[in-house]
């Protein structure tokens, strides 16, 4: 033996053993992850979104909730019951009252926006700008259209309330026992990283209940002050208008756009002056939200660009259709949540490991 070559063989890379295999075979099922992962997003986009749009109805229901436990000291299943059953009287008193003359002042506006529309068509062909008043309306047609695709389960009127009746549903669900699901969650997570993820749940639940009672502020003071002013200055259609505005100003930015292009169509269509003075009244009511409202209750919880969530409204709404604008707002804030609490938990860390090497 001892006159012979011993020659030890190694695995060759046709076997399972080599560390070359296997860091190819790790690094090809990340890739593989990776691809499945993006795929599931794609396919189950709407489920997904219908989940968030839950979470952030969620997040108001127990917003009211926590408000009312303030003032009341009963169990928190009533008071959810309370601020249930007050927005659905809400709802029902508000339509009862106003359904029918809402839906007479909707099919005039329609007319009325469609006349306003034909002529900045004409006006514009005066100035010699080759534009039709026909280009005008496949141009809003279009624009309307390219806000998101909306997927086949919201596509039509039943799919919509389906969905909207889900979302509901499972946001009740969630509201009863929130700490039930999040314990629930937490479960499926490594022990040394659950008080990480009950840190950063509980300040995401905190910046969207702030988010969204500012949001609801928003709308209340832009839709009931558009309404009280335009009405004040014989703004015809000033109960529809405020009623849209106060809906739209539940998306930052286009909303706020979308509504004041259609009070200023509508003041200009009984006379310059009313013209005038309903663009007044949406500067008045959007300095105020955007100045006053917003800064005091949302902006101090978020602190979020303008520039960043018309960004996200407009990418969201393009993959995920009309929940995806709704819903980009909430999105971006939870995101931001996120990043700021992983990146603090980085530097605490960084912080101990710099102690210990200095002691």
């Amino acid at each position: 033996m001892s006159g012979k070559n011993v020659h030890i063989e190694e695995p060759g890379p046709s076997e399972l053993r080599s560390p070359l295999v296997q860091h190819e075979i790790k690094r090809a099922g990340v890739w593989i992850a990776m691809a499945v992962a993006v795929a599931l997003v794609v396919l189950l986009a709407q489920p997904i979104m219908l989940i968030l749009g839950a979470l952030v109805l969620t997040t108001m229901m127990d917003g009211g909730t926590r408000l009312l436990g303030r003032v009341l000291p009963i169990g928190r299943g009533w008071r959810l019951a309370i601020v249930l059953l007050s927005a659905l009287l809400f709802m029902g008193y508000t339509f009862y009252l106003t359904g029918a003359s809402l839906a007479a002042q909707a099919q005039a506006m329609r007319t009325i926006v469609e006349a306003q529309v034909t002529r900045i068509g004409g006006w514009m062909q005066q100035l010699g700008v080759t534009t039709t008043p026909d280009d005008f309306k496949s141009l809003a047609t279009q624009a309307f259209s390219s806000i998101g695709r909306v997927t086949a389960a919201v596509s039509t009127m039943m799919g919509a309330v389906t969905s909207g009746v889900m979302m509901l549903v499972l946001a009740i669900f969630i509201a009863v026992d929130p700490r039930l699901y999040e314990r629930g969650v937490a479960w499926m997570l490594p022990m040394n990283s659950r008080v990480s993820f009950y840190n950063v749940a509980d300040k995401m639940g905190w910046t969207l209940r702030r988010l969204m009672f500012g949001r609801l502020i928003g709308m209340a003071v832009e839709g009931v002050g558009t309404w009280l002013l335009l009405l004040a200055g014989g703004v015809p259609m000033a109960g529809l208008l405020g009623i849209l505005t106060g809906l739209f100003a539940f998306l930052p930015n286009i909303g706020s756009i979308i509504s004041g292009v259609l009070i200023v169509l509508v003041g200009f269509s009984a006379g310059v002056d009313a013209g005038l003075y309903a663009f007044g009244v949406y500067l008045v009511v959007q300095i105020v939200d955007g100045y006053l409202i917003v800064p005091m209750v949302a902006k101090r919880a978020t602190d979020l660009a303008p520039a960043l969530v018309l960004a996200a409204q407009i990418i969201f709404g393009a993959l995920f259709g009309i929940l995806g604008l709704f819903l980009a707002d909430p999105i971006i804030a939870m995101i931001k949540v996120y990043l700021e609490e992983r990146s603090k938990a980085i530097n605490d860390s960084d912080d101990a490991k710099a102690i210990v090497v200095a002691k």
